[in-house]
């Protein structure tokens, strides 16, 4: 039987074991990350923690909604066996009626069937580094050969002394300020997150300094079992030219390889990112993203009305 869980009425020890269990574990999916991505998150639990899926919800005029937090590529489903689309569907079905709209991104393992929804296809990047490093640099691509050996030539260096406050300063100057998407509670909670991963011991910061000392790029990478996840990072003008961030995942995957099954790149639709994933040997991994809609017809014309008025 499935059950919906209020977020006070969920069972993180046993919820945390399942997902610890599930054949398609992800580490966005364990109670202390979604506590800080969506504090308050609900969730549906059949039987005895077998099977979860957490709801991340939001409620905006007066509508209860469920949405994909960010930095929390894929939710969705999870068990420790696989799951069909029978059972997938049955968890659908389940989403109490009052969450009027849904948006959200399942896991890889997730098929969904038809009818369910609009289905939309993402793609995420992973990189198997089970191998020794030998093996994976010789897939890298020649241009990322070329880049790694400018980085060494200029006198490039990695070090970890790079902090979570360096680290967003670097992505919201480069990158985040001018794209806008990204509010300063964002920012927070991917602070809370890096702080989170380097206190537990399952993360690791670190950035690239050009001979003047000057940080061109900076990561953090988190990890969980046998996945490490490349889950924030930025670069500077200075990495363009410098090979800068081609160095920093180099040394990643020189200090690393043999010790994890896959580097979980997370990117995505972008086709530069996809590209660059690419050019370490990284694998295009498709998974699905549900838009359920219950909400009356006028609410829905508002909407629309209110998306073209944004464009």
């Amino acid at each position: 039987m499935i059950r919906y869980l209020k977020h006070t009425e969920v069972d993180t020890k046993r919820w945390d074991d399942c997902i610890s269990r599930s054949l398609n574990r992800r580490v966005y999916a364990y109670s202390w990350y979604l506590d800080l991505v969506c504090p308050g998150w609900d969730a549906l639990v059949e039987d005895d923690y077998t099977d979860v899926f957490p709801l991340t919800h939001n409620r905006k005029m007066g509508i209860r909604y469920l949405f994909q937090p960010y930095f929390t590529q894929q939710l969705g489903l999870f068990s420790a066996e696989r799951i069909s689309g029978d059972k997938l569907s049955n968890f659908l079905h389940a989403i109490p009626p009052t969450f009027r709209f849904a948006e959200i991104q399942l896991n890889d393992q997730n098929q969904v069937a038809t009818g369910e929804g609009i289905l939309k296809t993402r793609v995420n990047h992973e990189l198997s580094i089970a191998c020794n490093y030998e093996e994976l640099s010789g897939k890298f691509s020649q241009n990322t050969r070329r880049n790694i050996r400018k980085a060494k030539e200029l006198q490039v260096t990695t070090s970890c002394n790079v902090s979570p406050d360096e680290l967003i300063s670097l992505f919201r100057e480069n990158f985040g300020d001018r794209e806008g998407k990204l509010q300063q509670g964002h920012y927070d909670t991917m602070k809370s997150l890096i702080v989170y991963g380097l206190e537990h011991g399952m993360g690791h910061l670190e950035g690239v300094f050009d001979k003047d000392g000057v940080l061109c790029s900076a990561a953090f990478f988190l990890f969980d079992g046998d996945h490490a996840y490349f889950l924030f990072a930025a670069s500077g003008k200075q990495a363009r030219e410098n090979g800068a961030m081609f160095m920093l995942i180099d040394r990643f995957l020189k200090e690393n390889a043999g010790n994890y099954r896959l580097l979980d790149f997370e990117g995505g639709n972008d086709a530069n990112l996809g590209r660059f994933y690419k050019s370490f040997g990284a694998d295009e991994v498709p998974y699905p993203a549900i838009y359920i809609n219950r909400l009356p017809g006028p609410i829905n014309s508002l909407l629309y009305f209110v998306r073209k008025l944004r464009q």
